[in-house]
């Protein structure tokens, strides 16, 4: 797991270990880890042109002290002061090693910046908020048009450490070196995007750091079941599946699939005979049920170890019906699409004692939270409003984005770290609650088969877009537009991935 801890948090733990360490020698441990991040970005060292942007605040003394370590060693370092005030310190090492200082209001700064063969963002730290005042705006946009590469210290300046939030200009990094532990604006989008790749380097804080507030797995972190030599299609799980209707078909044959695909021993799928009848025709695997909307419509479907409810179920009275048959069930239930619309004016139903998971986009969250929330809040601050409506709707809510987030009530927000953009297409979150439901079948923990079911959805939409065997991300140009059934198809080998 990678963890990521509040900034007041992370403020305590330095001042703790500052009080046990010799003055300035935290930063400079920052600075070292910085600068030896930078030197290994350049293909040479001597001669390379670096340029700082520095703040008034203790990282931009944690970019001139590298600045300085790099000059030593034959770079050509230029720090352009974003204000009157600078590390006072940190400025006389830098110029004790032979940098130079440029006015950050001038033409010769934003000159620097496009030549330069590498940048370090030192304008603001994570204690940042709001927009960027000038002139920290208009250097972070000059940053845009650099031909080096640009590396954030710390946090990319206009990017919100504690919730990824951006409002305004904002660096945009190819590389963020950060310290001592991970600020979850570093993995959640916007902030997330405006990060490049994130290194960590280790100035001591672990002891002093409390519990983290966010982690993100890494595969090795999901405990996915695997068959063993004792299992049958029942120890593997079965999955209920309540959804589509005679108007919407296609979410019923994807939500399916993505069961069938994400590993469960069995699928039983129930719905009216339209789409009962598509699901036998791609899914002969399944086992299917016509129903028909009764509080008793779930005697005839067989047993089953978790369902799945809603997507393209509809929103009247029949599906209501439905909706409460199954959340009177004594099994874990998973609510995605129009159940969710039910749901958010039947709130009354989430009063359960069995492990519930909810699947929203923003938009169906706004619903949920009711009255004074916003699609538009909530993509504000993302982060913020997961962890209410954990609280609120006492469930493990999968917040639905570009980072998608995970909560529960007391345990750290986990975020998905292989998100991408080709997920935006309609049908994608009916396969992502199909592989949520064949994992809750299995017995894993509702956060824990809801993380696995994100991480698995990402890195399979990430091979059928690179057109498999392996993701790559790194050349979005070698990519193509995928559908939901691509990722579907997918899937096996992003379950061959974890090992």
């Amino acid at each position: 797991m990678r963890y990521a801890h509040e900034v007041d948090k992370v403020r305590a733990a330095e001042q703790a270990l500052m009080a046990r360490l010799p003055e300035g020698a935290l930063m400079q441990r920052a600075a070292a880890g910085l600068a030896a991040a930078c030197a290994r970005l350049l293909p040479r060292l001597y001669g390379a042109r670096v340029v700082l942007l520095v703040g008034g605040g203790d990282n931009g003394g944690d970019a001139l002290y590298a600045g300085a370590r790099l000059a030593r060693r034959g770079a050509v370092v230029e720090a352009v002061l974003a204000g009157r005030k600078a590390h006072a310190a940190g400025l006389a090492a830098l110029r004790s090693a032979g940098g130079r200082v440029l006015d950050g209001a001038g033409r010769g700064a934003e000159r620097a910046i496009q030549a330069a063969d590498l940048v370090i963002d030192g304008l603001t730290g994570i204690g940042g908020t709001g927009a960027l005042r000038e002139p920290h705006a208009t250097l972070a946009r000059c940053t845009e048009y650099a031909e080096g590469v640009v590396v954030a210290c710390d946090v990319p300046s206009g990017v919100d450490a504690g919730s990824g939030r951006v409002d305004g200009a904002a660096v945009r990094a190819d590389v963020t070196v950060t310290f001592g532990t991970y600020k979850p604006g570093l993995l959640i989008d916007p902030g997330a995007s405006h990060c490049g790749v994130v290194e960590l380097v280790d100035i001591g804080l672990g002891p002093d750091l409390p519990d983290p507030d966010v982690v993100a797995p890494w595969a090795a972190d999901l405990g996915v079941p695997r068959p063993g030599p004792e299992s049958d299609k029942y120890r593997r799980g079965v999955v209920g599946i309540v959804a589509g209707g005679e108007r919407y078909t296609g979410a019923a044959v994807l939500c399916v699939g993505g069961a069938v695909r994400g590993g469960a021993g069995m699928v039983r799928f129930a719905s009216s005979p339209h789409p009962v009848e598509l699901v036998r025709r791609h899914w002969p695997e399944a086992v299917v049920t016509v129903i028909e909307p009764a509080p008793d419509a779930l005697a005839e479907v067989g047993r089953v170890q978790a369902w799945v409810i809603g997507p393209g179920l509809g929103t009247g009275r029949e599906a209501e019906t439905l909706l409460e048959a199954v959340l009177r069930t004594d099994l874990p239930v998973l609510v995605d699409a129009d159940g969710l619309t039910v749901l958010a004016r039947r709130r009354d139903l989430l009063l359960r004692p069995a492990p519930t998971v909810l699947t929203p986009h923003a938009g169906e969250l706004a619903r949920l939270l009711g009255p004074g929330t916003t699609r538009e809040q909530i993509e504000a601050r993302r982060l913020e409003h997961v962890r209410r409506a954990a609280s609120e709707l006492s469930a493990t809510v999968l917040l639905k984005g570009s980072t998608t987030l995970i909560a529960e009530e007391d345990r750290p927000v986990r975020v998905n770290p292989t998100g991408t953009s080709w997920l935006a297409t309609a049908g994608t979150g009916d396969v992502l609650s199909g592989l949520a439901g064949a994992l809750l079948a299995t017995g894993m923990s509702a956060i824990d088969a809801a993380t696995a079911a994100a991480y698995l959805h990402g890195l399979a939409a990430r091979l059928a877009a690179a057109g498999m065997p392996g993701p790559d991300d790194s050349d979005p140009g070698r990519q193509a537009p995928i559908s939901a059934h691509d990722v579907v198809t997918a899937l096996p080998e992003a379950f061959r991935m974890l090992g």
